[in-house]
Protein backbone atom coordinates (compact mmCIF):
# COMPACT_ATOMS: atom_id res chain seq x y z
CA UNK A 1 0.00 0.00 0.00
CA UNK A 2 3.09 2.47 0.74
CA UNK A 3 4.43 2.04 -2.70
CA UNK A 4 1.06 3.03 -4.05
CA UNK A 5 0.69 6.04 -2.00
CA UNK A 6 4.70 6.60 -2.77
CA UNK A 7 3.61 7.05 -6.34
CA UNK A 8 0.35 8.99 -5.99
CA UNK A 9 2.28 11.71 -4.25
CA UNK A 10 4.93 12.19 -6.70
CA UNK A 11 2.95 12.01 -9.37
CA UNK A 12 0.82 14.64 -7.81
CA UNK A 13 3.90 17.10 -7.40
CA UNK A 14 5.00 16.05 -11.03
CA UNK A 15 1.20 17.18 -12.08
CA UNK A 16 1.17 20.46 -9.91
CA UNK A 17 4.57 21.26 -12.01
CA UNK A 18 2.94 20.82 -15.15
CA UNK A 19 -0.12 23.77 -13.67
CA UNK A 20 3.20 25.74 -12.93
CA UNK A 21 4.46 25.39 -16.87
CA UNK A 22 0.90 26.25 -18.05
CA UNK A 23 0.99 29.58 -16.32
CA UNK A 24 3.99 30.45 -18.58
CA UNK A 25 1.43 30.06 -21.34
CA UNK A 26 -1.17 31.50 -19.61
CA UNK A 27 0.93 34.88 -19.11
CA UNK A 28 2.31 34.83 -22.79
CA UNK A 29 -1.66 34.17 -23.96
CA UNK A 30 -2.67 37.38 -21.81
CA UNK A 31 0.27 39.70 -23.06
CA UNK A 32 -0.24 38.71 -26.77
CA UNK A 33 -4.32 38.66 -26.16
CA UNK A 34 -4.44 35.79 -28.31
CA UNK A 35 -7.92 34.34 -27.01
CA UNK A 36 -6.56 31.41 -25.38
CA UNK A 37 -5.84 32.73 -21.75
CA UNK A 38 -9.49 31.11 -20.52
CA UNK A 39 -7.85 27.59 -21.70
CA UNK A 40 -4.58 28.21 -19.94
CA UNK A 41 -6.53 29.52 -16.69
CA UNK A 42 -8.56 26.73 -16.16
CA UNK A 43 -6.48 24.36 -17.43
CA UNK A 44 -3.75 25.11 -15.15
CA UNK A 45 -6.59 25.70 -12.14
CA UNK A 46 -7.65 22.02 -12.85
CA UNK A 47 -3.96 20.53 -12.97
CA UNK A 48 -2.85 21.99 -9.86
CA UNK A 49 -6.29 21.11 -8.07
CA UNK A 50 -6.17 17.64 -9.04
CA UNK A 51 -2.37 17.49 -8.60
CA UNK A 52 -2.68 18.95 -5.07
CA UNK A 53 -5.81 16.26 -4.00
CA UNK A 54 -3.11 13.59 -5.17
CA UNK A 55 0.06 15.08 -3.08
CA UNK A 56 -1.20 16.70 0.33
CA UNK A 57 -3.01 13.17 1.59
CA UNK A 58 -0.02 11.34 1.20
CA UNK A 59 2.62 13.62 2.89
CA UNK A 60 3.12 11.54 5.31
CA UNK A 61 4.01 8.21 3.49
CA UNK A 62 7.13 7.07 3.50
CA UNK A 63 9.38 8.45 0.54
CA UNK A 64 11.61 5.56 -0.19
CA UNK A 65 11.15 4.43 -3.84
CA UNK A 66 11.39 0.89 -4.55
CA UNK A 67 12.51 -0.56 -7.82
CA UNK A 68 9.17 -1.83 -8.87
CA UNK A 69 7.45 1.74 -7.55
CA UNK A 70 10.35 3.13 -10.26
CA UNK A 71 9.14 1.44 -12.98
CA UNK A 72 5.58 2.23 -12.44
CA UNK A 73 5.97 5.90 -11.64
CA UNK A 74 7.96 5.96 -14.78
CA UNK A 75 5.35 4.00 -16.91
CA UNK A 76 2.39 6.33 -14.80
CA UNK A 77 4.27 9.46 -15.59
CA UNK A 78 4.47 9.16 -19.43
CA UNK A 79 1.10 7.70 -19.66
CA UNK A 80 -1.07 9.87 -17.66
CA UNK A 81 0.39 13.35 -17.66
CA UNK A 82 -0.75 14.24 -21.11
CA UNK A 83 -4.03 13.91 -19.92
CA UNK A 84 -3.68 16.90 -17.95
CA UNK A 85 -1.58 18.36 -20.53
CA UNK A 86 -4.49 18.07 -23.50
CA UNK A 87 -6.90 20.08 -21.21
CA UNK A 88 -5.34 23.82 -22.96
CA UNK A 89 -6.19 22.40 -26.17
CA UNK A 90 -9.67 20.58 -25.49
CA UNK A 91 -10.60 23.97 -23.46
CA UNK A 92 -9.34 26.23 -26.68
CA UNK A 93 -10.55 23.62 -29.38
CA UNK A 94 -14.02 22.24 -28.08
CA UNK A 95 -14.37 20.16 -31.60
CA UNK A 96 -11.16 18.41 -30.74
CA UNK A 97 -11.41 14.67 -29.83
CA UNK A 98 -10.16 13.59 -26.44
CA UNK A 99 -8.02 11.09 -28.58
CA UNK A 100 -6.66 13.86 -30.86
CA UNK A 101 -5.99 15.73 -27.93
CA UNK A 102 -4.08 13.23 -25.98
CA UNK A 103 -2.09 11.94 -29.21
CA UNK A 104 -1.00 16.16 -29.55
CA UNK A 105 -0.20 16.21 -25.84
CA UNK A 106 2.06 12.55 -25.97
CA UNK A 107 3.34 13.72 -29.41
CA UNK A 108 5.02 16.87 -27.53
CA UNK A 109 5.96 14.76 -23.97
CA UNK A 110 7.56 12.23 -26.14
CA UNK A 111 9.03 14.73 -28.25
CA UNK A 112 7.45 12.88 -31.53
CA UNK A 113 6.39 15.81 -33.38
CA UNK A 114 3.52 14.30 -35.19
CA UNK A 115 0.42 16.36 -35.47
CA UNK A 116 -3.37 16.44 -35.98
CA UNK A 117 -3.42 20.08 -35.80
CA UNK A 118 -3.96 22.14 -39.14
CA UNK A 119 -3.49 26.07 -39.71
CA UNK A 120 -0.68 26.18 -37.36
CA UNK A 121 0.23 29.42 -38.31
CA UNK A 122 -2.90 30.79 -37.00
CA UNK A 123 -2.38 29.24 -33.94
CA UNK A 124 -2.52 31.35 -30.95
CA UNK A 125 1.16 31.73 -30.02
CA UNK A 126 0.37 30.95 -26.43
CA UNK A 127 -1.09 27.16 -27.60
CA UNK A 128 2.21 26.62 -29.95
CA UNK A 129 4.52 27.93 -27.14
CA UNK A 130 2.43 25.44 -24.96
CA UNK A 131 2.98 22.54 -27.86
CA UNK A 132 7.01 23.49 -28.00
CA UNK A 133 7.47 23.62 -23.99
CA UNK A 134 5.99 19.55 -23.82
CA UNK A 135 8.71 19.00 -26.46
CA UNK A 136 11.45 21.04 -24.34
CA UNK A 137 10.74 20.35 -20.92
CA UNK A 138 10.59 16.59 -22.07
CA UNK A 139 14.10 16.27 -23.62
CA UNK A 140 16.18 15.11 -21.03
CA UNK A 141 13.14 12.95 -19.82
CA UNK A 142 10.30 13.96 -16.85
CA UNK A 143 11.76 11.76 -14.51
CA UNK A 144 15.42 12.68 -15.15
CA UNK A 145 14.11 16.29 -14.41
CA UNK A 146 12.55 15.06 -11.44
CA UNK A 147 15.33 13.67 -9.98
CA UNK A 148 17.40 16.82 -9.80
CA UNK A 149 14.44 18.32 -7.84
CA UNK A 150 12.85 15.02 -5.54
CA UNK A 151 16.00 14.38 -3.74
CA UNK A 152 15.71 18.30 -1.91
CA UNK A 153 12.11 17.37 -0.61
CA UNK A 154 13.40 14.05 0.83
CA UNK A 155 12.35 11.86 -2.02
CA UNK A 156 15.56 9.47 -3.53
CA UNK A 157 16.01 9.00 -7.03
CA UNK A 158 18.42 6.54 -8.41
CA UNK A 159 15.63 4.14 -8.83
CA UNK A 160 13.82 6.74 -11.16
CA UNK A 161 16.83 7.43 -12.82
CA UNK A 162 17.66 3.28 -13.46
CA UNK A 163 13.95 3.07 -14.89
CA UNK A 164 13.83 5.59 -16.99
CA UNK A 165 17.05 4.55 -18.94
CA UNK A 166 17.35 0.77 -18.71
CA UNK A 167 19.65 -1.13 -20.62
CA UNK A 168 23.43 -0.77 -21.69
CA UNK A 169 23.97 3.11 -20.66
CA UNK A 170 27.36 4.13 -20.91
CA UNK A 171 29.47 4.90 -17.78
CA UNK A 172 31.16 8.69 -18.26
CA UNK A 173 33.34 10.89 -15.93
CA UNK A 174 30.00 12.47 -14.33
CA UNK A 175 29.12 13.80 -10.78
CA UNK A 176 28.87 10.88 -8.57
CA UNK A 177 25.73 11.57 -7.01
CA UNK A 178 22.33 10.92 -9.23
CA UNK A 179 20.71 14.53 -8.82
CA UNK A 180 24.07 16.04 -9.29
CA UNK A 181 24.23 14.33 -12.55
CA UNK A 182 20.49 15.04 -13.45
CA UNK A 183 21.24 18.85 -12.73
CA UNK A 184 24.66 18.75 -14.85
CA UNK A 185 22.55 17.49 -17.54
CA UNK A 186 20.29 19.92 -17.71
CA UNK A 187 22.15 22.64 -17.25
CA UNK A 188 24.21 21.68 -20.54
CA UNK A 189 20.63 21.01 -22.04
CA UNK A 190 19.14 24.35 -20.86
CA UNK A 191 22.97 26.58 -22.23
CA UNK A 192 23.17 24.36 -25.50
CA UNK A 193 19.33 25.81 -25.88
CA UNK A 194 19.95 29.57 -25.16
CA UNK A 195 23.00 29.49 -27.78
CA UNK A 196 20.41 27.88 -30.34
CA UNK A 197 18.01 30.12 -29.92
CA UNK A 198 20.68 32.69 -30.45
CA UNK A 199 22.24 31.15 -33.53
CA UNK A 200 18.20 31.26 -34.89
CA UNK A 201 17.56 34.68 -34.24
CA UNK A 202 20.79 35.72 -35.77
CA UNK A 203 19.77 33.43 -39.03
CA UNK A 204 16.64 35.14 -39.45
CA UNK A 205 14.23 33.80 -37.32
CA UNK A 206 11.72 36.31 -35.12
CA UNK A 207 12.22 35.48 -31.15
CA UNK A 208 9.08 33.64 -30.85
CA UNK A 209 10.09 31.08 -33.78
CA UNK A 210 13.53 31.42 -32.49
CA UNK A 211 12.75 29.73 -29.32
CA UNK A 212 10.14 27.33 -30.13
CA UNK A 213 12.36 26.19 -32.55
CA UNK A 214 15.15 25.51 -30.54
CA UNK A 215 12.98 23.91 -27.90
CA UNK A 216 12.24 21.39 -30.59
CA UNK A 217 15.45 20.87 -32.14
CA UNK A 218 16.95 20.30 -28.95
CA UNK A 219 14.70 18.14 -27.25
CA UNK A 220 14.42 16.60 -30.64
CA UNK A 221 10.83 16.94 -30.75
CA UNK A 222 9.87 18.35 -34.11
CA UNK A 223 6.82 20.71 -33.68
CA UNK A 224 7.31 23.83 -35.51
CA UNK A 225 5.05 27.07 -35.68
CA UNK A 226 4.31 26.39 -39.24
CA UNK A 227 2.37 24.13 -41.44
CA UNK A 228 5.22 23.78 -43.69
CA UNK A 229 7.32 23.10 -40.66
CA UNK A 230 11.16 24.73 -42.00
CA UNK A 231 10.53 24.83 -45.66
CA UNK A 232 8.75 27.96 -44.52
CA UNK A 233 11.73 29.89 -43.94
CA UNK A 234 13.40 28.61 -47.21
CA UNK A 235 16.96 29.62 -45.62
CA UNK A 236 19.74 27.85 -45.65
CA UNK A 237 21.52 29.66 -42.89
CA UNK A 238 18.19 28.26 -40.46
CA UNK A 239 18.65 25.14 -41.91
CA UNK A 240 22.42 24.94 -41.29
CA UNK A 241 22.02 26.02 -37.85
CA UNK A 242 18.82 23.80 -37.11
CA UNK A 243 21.22 20.30 -38.25
CA UNK A 244 24.31 21.26 -36.17
CA UNK A 245 22.25 21.52 -32.83
CA UNK A 246 19.94 18.43 -33.65
CA UNK A 247 23.23 16.66 -34.09
CA UNK A 248 24.51 17.63 -30.81
CA UNK A 249 21.42 16.85 -29.16
CA UNK A 250 21.48 13.34 -30.87
CA UNK A 251 24.79 12.99 -29.03
CA UNK A 252 25.69 11.89 -25.05
CA UNK A 253 24.80 14.78 -22.71
CA UNK A 254 27.65 13.05 -20.83
CA UNK A 255 30.08 13.57 -23.54
CA UNK A 256 29.03 17.30 -24.01
CA UNK A 257 29.18 18.29 -20.41
CA UNK A 258 32.58 16.40 -20.23
CA UNK A 259 33.65 18.26 -22.65
CA UNK A 260 32.41 21.41 -21.82
CA UNK A 261 34.27 20.54 -18.07
CA UNK A 262 37.65 19.85 -19.43
CA UNK A 263 37.43 22.27 -21.82
CA UNK A 264 38.55 19.73 -24.27
CA UNK A 265 37.23 18.00 -27.56
CA UNK A 266 39.43 14.90 -26.60
CA UNK A 267 35.78 13.44 -24.78
CA UNK A 268 33.99 13.33 -28.64
CA UNK A 269 37.18 11.38 -30.51
CA UNK A 270 36.81 8.79 -27.52
CA UNK A 271 33.06 8.66 -27.56
CA UNK A 272 33.00 5.40 -30.26
CA UNK A 273 28.87 5.90 -30.50
CA UNK A 274 29.40 9.41 -30.99
CA UNK A 275 31.86 9.22 -33.83
CA UNK A 276 29.65 6.25 -35.29
CA UNK A 277 26.67 7.91 -35.48
CA UNK A 278 28.41 10.82 -36.78
CA UNK A 279 30.20 8.99 -39.72
CA UNK A 280 26.91 7.27 -40.55
CA UNK A 281 25.00 10.33 -40.71
CA UNK A 282 27.13 12.40 -42.88
CA UNK A 283 28.01 9.67 -44.91
CA UNK A 284 24.23 8.69 -45.72
CA UNK A 285 23.98 12.80 -46.43
CA UNK A 286 25.72 12.15 -49.59
CA UNK A 287 24.61 9.33 -50.41
CA UNK A 288 21.06 10.17 -50.70
CA UNK A 289 22.23 13.81 -52.40
CA UNK A 290 23.87 11.42 -54.86
CA UNK A 291 20.59 9.33 -55.58
CA UNK A 292 18.54 12.77 -55.22
CA UNK A 293 20.56 14.49 -58.41
CA UNK A 294 20.78 10.96 -60.39
CA UNK A 295 16.55 10.40 -59.91
CA UNK A 296 16.65 14.31 -61.31
CA UNK A 297 14.59 15.22 -58.26
CA UNK A 298 16.82 18.54 -57.83
CA UNK A 299 18.56 20.44 -60.77
CA UNK A 300 22.61 19.81 -59.01
CA UNK A 301 24.42 17.93 -56.77
CA UNK A 302 24.68 21.26 -53.80
CA UNK A 303 20.67 21.61 -54.30
CA UNK A 304 19.96 17.94 -53.67
CA UNK A 305 22.86 18.22 -50.94
CA UNK A 306 21.27 20.66 -49.17
CA UNK A 307 17.95 19.30 -48.79
CA UNK A 308 18.92 15.95 -48.28
CA UNK A 309 21.50 16.90 -45.51
CA UNK A 310 18.84 18.77 -43.97
CA UNK A 311 16.12 16.17 -44.07
CA UNK A 312 17.80 12.81 -43.82
CA UNK A 313 19.67 14.50 -40.53
CA UNK A 314 15.94 15.72 -38.29
CA UNK A 315 14.60 11.81 -39.70
CA UNK A 316 17.92 10.12 -38.21
CA UNK A 317 18.30 11.99 -35.08
CA UNK A 318 14.72 11.21 -34.52
CA UNK A 319 13.93 15.11 -34.75
CA UNK A 320 11.19 15.64 -37.57
CA UNK A 321 11.18 18.60 -38.73
CA UNK A 322 10.92 19.06 -42.71
CA UNK A 323 12.09 21.16 -45.25
CA UNK A 324 10.89 19.45 -48.16
CA UNK A 325 8.12 16.61 -49.13
CA UNK A 326 10.45 13.97 -49.06
CA UNK A 327 7.30 11.26 -49.47
CA UNK A 328 7.89 12.32 -53.57
CA UNK A 329 11.63 11.32 -53.21
CA UNK A 330 12.88 8.18 -54.62
CA UNK A 331 11.24 5.33 -52.02
CA UNK A 332 15.19 4.59 -51.34
CA UNK A 333 16.22 8.03 -49.65
CA UNK A 334 12.75 8.31 -47.31
CA UNK A 335 13.47 4.26 -46.41
CA UNK A 336 17.34 5.01 -45.74
CA UNK A 337 15.91 8.02 -43.27
CA UNK A 338 13.44 5.98 -41.00
CA UNK A 339 15.92 3.23 -40.98
CA UNK A 340 18.43 5.55 -39.82
CA UNK A 341 15.67 6.68 -37.01
CA UNK A 342 15.83 3.49 -35.43
CA UNK A 343 19.37 2.99 -34.78
CA UNK A 344 21.31 6.57 -35.12
CA UNK A 345 20.72 8.30 -31.88
CA UNK A 346 23.57 7.91 -29.01
CA UNK A 347 22.29 7.07 -25.64
CA UNK A 348 21.88 9.66 -22.93
CA UNK A 349 20.81 12.03 -25.96
CA UNK A 350 17.30 13.24 -26.45
CA UNK A 351 16.58 10.89 -29.57
CA UNK A 352 15.04 7.36 -29.61
CA UNK A 353 14.97 4.19 -31.18
CA UNK A 354 17.42 1.51 -30.29
CA UNK A 355 20.12 3.66 -29.57
CA UNK A 356 23.60 3.62 -31.34
CA UNK A 357 25.65 2.04 -28.85
CA UNK A 358 23.12 -1.07 -28.71
CA UNK A 359 23.73 -1.27 -32.08
CA UNK A 360 27.33 -1.44 -31.88
CA UNK A 361 26.84 -3.84 -29.36
CA UNK A 362 24.98 -6.04 -31.70
CA UNK A 363 27.14 -5.89 -34.34
CA UNK A 364 30.15 -6.98 -32.26
CA UNK A 365 28.76 -9.94 -31.00
CA UNK A 366 28.04 -11.06 -34.51
CA UNK A 367 31.58 -10.48 -35.70
CA UNK A 368 31.79 -12.40 -32.69
CA UNK A 369 29.99 -15.30 -33.22
CA UNK A 370 31.55 -15.67 -36.54
CA UNK A 371 35.20 -15.50 -35.44
CA UNK A 372 34.27 -17.98 -32.65
CA UNK A 373 32.89 -20.27 -35.72
CA UNK A 374 36.15 -20.28 -37.32
CA UNK A 375 37.94 -20.49 -34.30
CA UNK A 376 35.77 -22.91 -31.81
CA UNK A 377 38.52 -23.02 -28.94
CA UNK A 378 39.70 -19.25 -28.39
CA UNK A 379 38.69 -16.96 -26.16
CA UNK A 380 38.07 -13.43 -27.09
CA UNK A 381 36.00 -10.68 -25.10
CA UNK A 382 33.51 -8.39 -26.56
CA UNK A 383 35.20 -4.63 -26.01
CA UNK A 384 34.23 -1.26 -27.28
CA UNK A 385 37.24 0.50 -27.40
CA UNK A 386 39.14 -0.59 -24.02
CA UNK A 387 36.02 -1.01 -22.15
CA UNK A 388 35.03 -5.07 -22.06
CA UNK A 389 31.17 -5.67 -22.19
CA UNK A 390 29.91 -8.03 -19.93
CA UNK A 391 27.46 -10.90 -21.44
CA UNK A 392 24.74 -9.81 -19.05
CA UNK A 393 24.83 -6.52 -21.02
CA UNK A 394 24.92 -8.34 -24.15
CA UNK A 395 22.20 -10.42 -23.08
CA UNK A 396 20.08 -7.46 -22.37
CA UNK A 397 20.90 -6.00 -25.44
CA UNK A 398 19.48 -8.51 -27.46
CA UNK A 399 16.47 -9.02 -25.46
CA UNK A 400 15.55 -5.54 -26.09
CA UNK A 401 16.35 -5.50 -29.74
CA UNK A 402 14.24 -8.52 -29.86
CA UNK A 403 11.19 -6.73 -28.57
CA UNK A 404 11.81 -3.46 -30.13
CA UNK A 405 11.07 -5.56 -33.34
CA UNK A 406 8.19 -7.63 -32.69
CA UNK A 407 6.51 -4.79 -30.57
CA UNK A 408 6.83 -2.82 -34.62
CA UNK A 409 5.39 -5.88 -36.46
CA UNK A 410 2.96 -6.51 -33.98
CA UNK A 411 1.53 -2.51 -34.42
CA UNK A 412 2.19 -2.33 -38.20
CA UNK A 413 -0.17 -5.38 -38.27
CA UNK A 414 -2.96 -3.29 -35.92
CA UNK A 415 -2.92 -0.47 -38.22
CA UNK A 416 -2.74 -2.67 -41.45
CA UNK A 417 -6.29 -4.84 -39.58
CA UNK A 418 -7.88 -0.86 -39.56
CA UNK A 419 -7.42 -0.95 -42.91
CA UNK A 420 -4.59 1.58 -43.73
CA UNK A 421 -2.10 0.59 -46.42
CA UNK A 422 1.42 -1.03 -45.51
CA UNK A 423 3.48 2.16 -46.52
CA UNK A 424 1.87 4.41 -44.64
CA UNK A 425 0.81 1.94 -41.95
CA UNK A 426 4.76 0.72 -41.06
CA UNK A 427 6.08 4.41 -41.60
CA UNK A 428 3.73 5.66 -39.10
CA UNK A 429 5.01 3.21 -36.46
CA UNK A 430 8.16 3.39 -37.26
CA UNK A 431 8.12 7.37 -36.70
CA UNK A 432 6.23 6.96 -33.49
CA UNK A 433 7.87 4.16 -32.13
CA UNK A 434 11.07 5.83 -32.82
CA UNK A 435 9.80 9.55 -31.98
CA UNK A 436 10.82 10.55 -35.49
CA UNK A 437 7.41 12.27 -36.06
CA UNK A 438 6.20 12.09 -39.67
CA UNK A 439 6.13 9.19 -41.92
CA UNK A 440 5.03 8.21 -45.45
CA UNK A 441 1.92 8.78 -47.64
CA UNK A 442 -0.83 9.28 -45.00
CA UNK A 443 0.85 10.54 -43.09
CA UNK A 444 4.04 12.13 -44.94
CA UNK A 445 5.73 15.89 -43.69
CA UNK A 446 3.13 17.48 -46.44
CA UNK A 447 0.17 15.98 -44.48
CA UNK A 448 -0.28 14.94 -40.73
CA UNK A 449 -2.04 12.17 -38.59
CA UNK A 450 -5.75 14.07 -38.92
CA UNK A 451 -7.05 11.78 -41.26
CA UNK A 452 -6.12 8.89 -39.00
CA UNK A 453 -9.40 7.32 -37.32
CA UNK A 454 -9.77 7.30 -33.34
CA UNK A 455 -8.69 3.75 -33.15
CA UNK A 456 -5.49 4.58 -35.19
CA UNK A 457 -4.23 7.58 -33.19
CA UNK A 458 -4.43 5.51 -30.47
CA UNK A 459 -2.35 2.95 -31.65
CA UNK A 460 0.04 5.92 -32.87
CA UNK A 461 0.35 7.39 -29.74
CA UNK A 462 0.85 3.86 -27.82
CA UNK A 463 3.79 3.00 -30.37
CA UNK A 464 5.52 6.70 -28.82
CA UNK A 465 5.30 5.65 -25.25
CA UNK A 466 6.15 2.30 -25.59
CA UNK A 467 9.54 3.75 -27.55
CA UNK A 468 9.72 6.79 -25.04
CA UNK A 469 10.41 4.50 -22.43
CA UNK A 470 12.46 1.72 -23.96
CA UNK A 471 9.79 -0.50 -24.05
CA UNK A 472 11.09 -2.74 -20.95
CA UNK A 473 10.00 -0.32 -18.63
CA UNK A 474 6.54 -1.02 -19.53
CA UNK A 475 6.39 -4.50 -20.49
CA UNK A 476 8.32 -5.90 -17.59
CA UNK A 477 4.94 -4.15 -15.31
CA UNK A 478 3.22 -7.06 -16.77
CA UNK A 479 5.19 -9.79 -15.57
CA UNK A 480 4.10 -11.21 -12.08
CA UNK A 481 7.93 -12.29 -11.12
CA UNK A 482 9.13 -8.40 -11.27
CA UNK A 483 6.35 -8.41 -8.03
CA UNK A 484 7.48 -10.78 -6.34
CA UNK A 485 9.81 -9.81 -3.38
Amino acid sequence: MNVILTIIHIFGLVTMGFSGLMTTCLLTSAIADDGATAAFFDGSLMTFFFGLLMFLPTLRTPKKVSRQAGFLLVSMTWSLSPVFCALPLLLYFPELSFIDAYFEAVSGLTTTGATILSGIDNLPMSINLWRHELNWIAGMGIIIFAVAILPILGIGGMQLYKAETPGSVKESDLPPRIAQTAKALWLVYAGFSVVCIIALRLAGMNWFDAICHAFAAMSLGGFSTHDSSVGFFNSVSIEVVLSIFQLLAAINFATHFITLRKLSLKPYSDDVEAKSFLLLVLSSCLVAAAVLQHAGTYPDFLTALRHASFNLITIATDCGFASQDFNTWPIFVPMWMLFLSCLSASSGSTGGGIRMIRTIILMKQASLEMFKFIHPFAVRPLKIGDAVVKNDIVTSVMGFIFLYFISIVILVFTLLLSGMDFISAFSAIIACFNNAGPGLNQVGPATNYASLSDFQTSVCAFAMLLGRVQIFSIVILFIPEFWRK
